[in-house]
């Protein structure tokens, strides 16, 4: 009986271990904060939360077919929505966490970048793929309401999500991006260049949301997860780069 019980335990011992980490998925610019509050939640809990990245149009897909993602937090508010009208997540869940900024940054230090995209003087504009990413959708809408969207059309330099519009404007492949001010936070000290910060009048707020999945309903952790990204801790670290909380 006792090398039963033994055995028991033994076999349910792994269980145990993978029950104290969960996958999510993040959209690219919310990857450096979400990172910071994944730690502070092992900190504080013991338990892992595994970061999966890239653009929501990216991750949405993923989850629609069947990726092991127990929640996601998404760089808009349509791609969880989908979720909920496809059946794939808890509606119960839905929250909004953040409100993201974007920021046209420019290598040069000697201009302005608000003018030279004006005067279209941006031979290279890198902008996240509209089709896959909010925030490349909120670049176009400034760009439309600018009237600079035909001329500054055939120069675009497109990343699949943010991060890779962030990595074209800060390796040289463009001269200039509309990138999240989160990134920007994310450095103890900015790089070289100057930035416009984006009047939130010129494009649809950035509301971000974040839902719990099927594969992950149910599951204690990403309730506390989600209890803990609501919490103090978290608006602090938010607020600190850049994002709006209310």
């Amino acid at each position: 009986m006792n090398r039963l019980i033994a055995f028991i335990f033994s076999t349910l011992l792994p269980l145990q271990v993978l029950a104290d980490e969960i996958t999510v998925g993040v959209a690219s610019n919310f990857l450096a904060p979400m990172q910071e509050m994944a730690a502070a939640f092992k900190a504080k809990t013991g338990n892992t939360v595994n970061l999966a990245s890239g653009s929501s149009g990216r991750l949405y897909a993923q989850i629609a077919n069947g990726a092991p993602y127990h929640a996601f937090f998404s760089a808009d508010q349509e791609k969880p929505a989908l979720l909920i009208e496809a059946g794939l997540a808890d509606t119960n869940s839905l929250f909004t966490y953040a409100t993201g900024s974007l920021v046209l940054w420019m290598q040069k230090t000697d201009g302005d970048p608000y003018e030279a995209l004006l005067d279209n003087r941006i031979s290279r504009l890198a902008v996240a793929n509209p089709q896959l990413a909010p925030y490349g959708v909120a670049a176009t809408q400034v760009m439309d309401m600018l009237f600079v969207g035909e001329t500054s059309l055939a120069e675009l330099v497109l990343g699949e999500n943010i991060n890779q519009a962030y990595q074209f404007v800060m390796t040289g492949n463009a001269d200039a991006g509309f990138i999240a001010l989160s990134q920007l936070a994310a450095n103890d000290v900015l790089p070289p260049g100057r930035g416009w910060i984006v009047p939130p009048n010129l494009y649809d707020p950035i509301r971000q949301d974040a839902i719990i999945t099927n594969y992950g309903k149910g599951n204690k952790m990403v309730n506390d997860l989600f209890e803990f990204v609501k919490g103090e801790v978290a608006k602090e670290t938010l607020l600190r780069f850049g994002y709006i909380t209310d």
